[in-house]
């Protein structure tokens, strides 16, 4: 067995300020990169000592050195962050952790920015804006519905919109609803809730229901889509993966003029029956080469919930057979 290469590294940083926020709480993320690399990190002021195997304090110090560098633009760095930023190196040694952090979305109702997490979530921002309409598919946790409500409320609260309508089909409950009690709203709350989640965590409560009351947000199951032109409107088709081939026809050709349409879904997870066929998979293989259009796929490596998702994603991919 290789004898492993000891090595060790000296780091000098300016701002105890950065390092202090780099750290992290209790110095949370020192601990995980201690962990996950096999190092031993000591720190005293802004001079940071990183001891171990040779490959490992260099990655190491790529992680330390580049975060410090997120840090001082601005950005704020999460555990999440850390450990996402050691699974895509594992993958790619080469890859600037910075340039994560660039293509970010500024927020202007909680003055913030959000940044896409990977190379494959900058890439959908990018395919966003310079596109009319985008189809995004991709396993669950990969940003899809969120990146896209971020873009949206961005343009929109700039001005570029003047309405966001955002849409999935109901098929849990029955894309009729009719069979249920209560009025529309009580029937489909639930089966829209995820980008409700998505809307507060950028705007506050009051101002998405002012908005929502004014019809400045317009959130609906896709079959009241039927029959209208979406002018001047951001518009995102969420679950698409469950809309039939008449369904995603029919949104598709809702796009109105200086509008934009973003359609995602995860077409590993279709609950349509089994004589109906996706409408998202047909359409992504039928309209691919037209003009204006981007289609953009999102993998594991992009997933941004607990690091247990990207896990249990993996394993479900790698068993084969039915799903």
């Amino acid at each position: 067995m290789a004898k492993q290469r000891k090595a060790n590294v000296t780091l000098h940083f300016n701002s105890d300020n950065i390092i202090k926020d780099l750290f992290g709480p209790q110095d949370v993320n020192l601990s995980i990169l201690e962990e996950q690399l096999g190092v031993s990190i000591f720190s005293r002021g802004g001079t940071i000592k990183i001891v171990g195997d040779k490959v490992a304090v260099k990655a190491c110090e790529k992680v330390i050195t580049q975060f410090y560098s997120v840090i001082k633009k601005g950005a704020s760095v999460t555990e999440d962050d850390i450990r996402r930023a050691l699974t895509l190196l594992s993958h790619d040694s080469k890859l600037k952790i910075d340039n994560l952090f660039s293509g970010e979305i500024f927020i202007p109702s909680r003055k913030k920015f959000v940044y896409p997490k990977s190379e494959g979530q900058k890439k959908y921002i990018t395919a966003i804006l310079e596109h009319d309409m985008t189809l995004c598919i991709g396993p669950a946790g990969t940003g899809k519905t969120y990146l896209a409500c971020a873009v949206a409320i961005s343009e929109m609260l700039n001005k570029k919109y003047k309405r966001l309508v955002l849409a999935r089909p109901a098929v849990e409950a029955g894309e009729k609803l009719g069979f249920l009690p209560g009025d529309i709203a009580e029937k489909v709350n639930p089966y829209l809730r995820p980008i409700y989640d998505a809307l507060y965590d950028m705007i506050d409560l009051p101002q998405v229901e002012k908005m929502i009351a004014e019809g400045t947000i317009e959130i609906a199951p896709i079959a009241f889509m039927r029959g209208r032109t979406l002018n001047n409107s951001f518009v995102i088709i969420d679950e698409a993966q469950n809309a039939t081939s008449q369904q995603m026809k029919m949104c598709l050709t809702r796009l109105g003029y200086d509008s934009k349409m973003v359609v995602v879904g995860d077409i590993t997870q279709i609950d349509l029956a089994k004589d109906s066929h996706s409408g998202l998979v047909e359409a992504w293989h039928l309209l691919k080469g037209i003009r204006g259009m981007a289609f953009h796929e999102l993998c594991e490596q992009d997933i941004v919930r607990h690091p247990l998702v990207s896990e249990i994603v993996k394993s479900y991919e790698n068993r084969g057979g039915d799903s």
